[in-house]
């Protein structure tokens, strides 16, 4: 990290401890904060990295991350802006204790669409195609990670990967370890408990998904989805990142999807270059 004098501190992607052994060495950091959480008395801030983002959110106290000690007092001016997510769900009584945010990942309200992510990119972009996708050589049958079929490989490359590793999960990467998208089975379960219903709120269409469990309700907004440059179908149907891969065809992710008049699940998928919305989920620590 570089400050604005020049000067800069190397801080380790020395991952995090949450049970007995370490995760995410070499691939995340986690640095803890003297300052806990205003909404969550279970949390505090931390520093997270990773290869193309760094934010400042709360944690669990829980977590065993590393600590860089700082000299001096804290200038009285300084002002820290954060991004507080730790209530941002709803618990919707699933039977796996998935809990729901209440917003996309880079939205401020429900109906908000938020920020685009191709499949396994953990950052918005101009520019969605083949061409622009990370995670190929400019092809749908040039994959170089998450491929399950030599055909579509680079140079015939499979690492029969078929779900998201968490440097490649965009919620994982800008809200934290709590979070991750959606696996095609919580797809599957949201879609089997609750009844559904197409709604305005503020002005933007969407589905409002009303638990058959305990009767709290999840709003997603039709945000469309962008293809290239262009954005299309707002406000018409939406559609929203799993982390599981189609593993017959690897050049596709599964996604939930819903229009005006139905709502597709685990038999739907899309090409991973497309920039699609991602909602993020969590599993209940009680």
């Amino acid at each position: 990290m570089k400050g604005p004098n020049g000067n800069r501190i190397f801080l380790e992607a020395a991952g995090c401890n949450e049970g007995t052994e370490p995760t995410d060495v070499n691939v995340m950091g986690y640095y803890c904060s003297g300052t806990p959480s205003k909404t969550n008395s279970q949390a505090s801030y931390m520093l997270m990295f990773g290869t193309e983002s760094n934010v400042v959110n709360p944690g669990y106290r829980y977590l065993g991350a590393s600590i860089r000690p700082v000299y001096g007092e804290e200038p009285a001016d300084t002002t820290i802006i954060i991004d507080e997510h730790e209530n941002d769900y709803v618990d919707l009584g699933l039977p796996s204790g998935t809990l729901w945010a209440t917003m996309n990942v880079g939205a401020n309200s429900p109906e908000d669409y938020g920020d685009y992510f191709a499949w396994g990119e953990t950052t918005p972009k101009d520019v969605y195609g083949w061409s622009t996708y990370k995670w190929c050589m400019g092809s749908y049958t040039t994959m170089t990670k998450y491929c399950t079929e030599s055909n579509y490989g680079y140079n015939g490359f499979v690492d029969n990967k078929t779900e998201l590793d968490p440097e490649d999960d965009a919620a994982y990467v800008n809200w934290g370890p709590e979070w991750r998208m959606p696996s095609l089975e919580q797809i599957q379960e949201l879609k089997n408990n609750c009844t559904t219903e197409w709604t305005t709120v503020n002005g933007v269409n969407g589905r409002l998904f009303t638990s058959n469990i305990n009767g709290a309700s999840l709003f997603l907004p039709a945000a469309g989805c962008r293809w290239y440059s262009e954005l299309y179908d707002a406000g018409s149907s939406g559609g929203f990142w799993a982390r599981s891969l189609v593993s017959s065809y690897p050049n596709d992710a599964y996604y939930l999807y819903f229009y005006s008049g139905n709502v597709g699940w685990n038999y739907d998928w899309y090409s991973r270059f497309v920039g699609q919305s991602v909602r993020a989920v969590r599993v209940s620590q009680n």
